[in-house]
C-alpha cells in the first residue's frame, strides 16, 4: 500500500523542475529514512505494528504541509511529528490499561524546581523519622517489602511468623507513617 498519492509530475520531467515538490520530497524521506523511523517508534511504543501505523500517519501529516523545504529539515520534522504521535498513543494507551490520567506536564516534572526538591526532602525525612518510631519488627518487614521488592511469603518465613502477620506490620508502618505526614502539614 503506497502512503503516497500519484505524482502529478512525470519523473522523466521532475529533474528538469527548478523544484522538487512537497510529495517527491516527502516520497525521498520515505524511502530514505522510513525503517530508522519504524525503529525509532518501534522502541517507544514497544510495537512493530503500532510503529509502522505511526510513522504512517507522521508521514500524512507531512503531506498536509503547505509548502516543502530542505530534506534535513523535513526529515527532522518528520521523527517530530512522529515522536508526539507516539507520545499521544502510548498516553491513550496507559489511560485504557490503568484508568489513571497521562502526566500532563511531564517535561515539567522531570525537572522539579528548587521549592519541590526542599518540601520532598521534608517529607522524606518526616518519613525517614516515622520508621524509626516503629517496633523492630513493623520496621523490618516495611523496609524488605518496599524497599528490597521482597515477597510477603518469603519475609514471613525469614521472620517466622504468618504472611498475614507481615501484612499487618506493613499497613501499620503506611498508616503510621501517613498519618505522621498529615500531623507534619497542620
Amino acid at each position: 500500500m503506497d502512503p503516497f498519492p500519484s505524482n502529478p509530475v512525470p519523473p522523466d520531467d521532475a529533474s528538469s523542475a527548478p523544484e522538487e515538490t512537497q510529495t517527491e520530497q516527502v516520497r525521498k524521506l520515505f524511502e530514505e529514512h522510513n525503517r530508522a523511523l519504524v525503529t525509532f517508534l518501534a522502541a517507544r511504543l514497544h510495537s512493530q505494528a503500532e510503529a509502522r501505523d505511526v510513522a504512517q500517519e507522521a508521514y500524512v501529516r507531512m503531506l498536509q504541509l503547505h509548502k516543502g523545504g530542505e530534506i534535513s529539515f523535513l526529515r527532522a520534522y518528520l521523527f517530530r511529528i512522529a515522536s508526539n504521535l507516539a507520545v499521544d498513543r502510548m498516553r491513550r494507551r496507559s489511560v485504557r490499561q490503568d484508568g489513571a490520567p497521562p502526566a500532563l506536564f511531564e517535561e515539567l516534572l522531570a525537572q522539579p524546581d528548587p521549592e519541590r526538591v526542599v518540601l520532598a526532602r521534608q517529607e522524606l525525612e518526616i518519613v525517614r523519622q516515622a520508621l524509626r518510631e516503629l517496633p523492630q519488627k513493623c520496621r523490618q518487614a516495611f523496609a524488605q517489602y518496599m524497599f528490597d521488592d521482597v515477597s510477603v511469603a518469603d519475609i514471613a518465613v525469614q521472620m517466622r511468623v504468618s504472611p498475614r502477620m507481615i501484612r499487618h506490620y506493613i499497613a501499620e508502618a503506611l498508616a503510621w507513617c501517613r498519618l505522621k505526614r498529615e500531623r507534619s502539614e497542620q
